[in-house]
């Protein structure tokens, strides 16, 4: 019993982490007063980055051309948002149909029509001493790929960073008030520009793990939506690192829930399991709203006074 419960918190732990990388990427772009809709496009860019860059020189290449390519895409809509100031919804929207177009085409190009028995080096999971022996959760949260255990230490960082620097008062405050910001000397328009760059790299990493430390390979849409639900954690989350670890985490339980359930034998149609991630979030989503607070500026065009 203790083994199951194990096996199923560490697969949990393991569909939790591209999309807690990509929502705490997102969770600083929201704090900055963005939503960014571009990022499933910044994962998916990612994820095409990854196989290109292993391809040529590894893993550690990989995970770097990933994130350079998830700043491309953000970098797109940051400068038709704030510089073009074009609105940052259709502006993201734009950019991720265009990076899963464009990812799909150079895929089609670059490896023929069937890309057939394309596969790069992949992260195998490392026990961390002592620790994974710990009971229950030990195997689950302990012995998992390298790029898990930066996870875990970038939430600690980020929220270190957000509250205890000058740097992330200044994106708070970005996202809460930029006119004020800007009077005290902050600028709004550069902090949103590094916000998005930030989280196009985030979402490029989670892109990179897709690849290279689950699946092996890259798929045309192999995002499948991970960007908008990373955006539904971060407010699951209530724009709070440690409330965003929670979220991604609940819906990684979710996804393997419906593995359960369908070795249990229930005769409905498995398109329901595969949509339960979904329902699931959408619920904790409605529970919570009423309770969540935003950034009050969130998804509001700067003002000429805030540039």
């Amino acid at each position: 019993m203790a083994d199951a419960f194990g096996d199923f918190l560490q697969a949990s732990v393991r569909t939790a982490t591209p999309l807690a990388l990509a929502a705490y990427g997102e969770l600083v772009v929201e704090r900055a007063g963005i939503i960014n809709l571009g990022l499933e496009g910044a994962i998916i860019a990612g994820a095409f980055g990854a196989l290109v860059g292993a391809g040529a020189g590894g893993v550690g290449a990989g995970f770097a051309v990933a994130m350079l390519a998830g700043c491309a895409a953000t970098a797109v809509v940051a400068l038709v948002v704030l510089w073009l100031r074009a609105d940052a919804i259709i502006a993201g929207t734009a950019v991720t149909m265009l990076a899963l177009g464009l990812t799909g085409t150079l895929y089609r190009s670059l490896y023929g029509a069937q890309g057939a028995a394309l596969s790069v080096p992949t992260l195998s999971p490392q026990a961390l001493p002592l620790l994974a022996d710990v009971p229950w959760l030990g195997r689950a949260l302990f012995v998992q790929p390298v790029i898990t255990y930066v996870l875990y230490g970038l939430a600690a960082a980020l929220w270190w960073w957000m509250t205890r620097t000058h740097a992330g008062l200044a994106l708070r405050a970005t996202g809460e008030r930029p006119v004020a910001a800007a009077a005290a000397g902050i600028s709004p328009v550069r902090v949103q520009a590094w916000a998005l760059l930030f989280g196009g790299a985030m979402g490029g990493l989670a892109g990179g793990v897709l690849v290279l430390a689950q699946v092996g390979t890259f798929a045309e849409g192999m995002s499948s939506g991970r960007g908008f639900i990373a955006i539904a954690i971060v407010v699951l989350g209530r724009w709070s690192p440690l409330g965003v670890a929670a979220a991604a985490l609940l819906f990684g339980v979710a996804s393997q829930l419906q593995y359960i359930f369908q070795s249990l034998g229930w005769s409905v149609p498995y398109q329901l399991f595969l949509a339960l991630p979904y329902v699931l979030t959408l619920l904790a989503l409605a529970g919570t709203q009423r309770r969540a607070e935003a950034p009050a500026a969130l998804g509001k065009p700067l003002d000429d006074d805030a540039r």
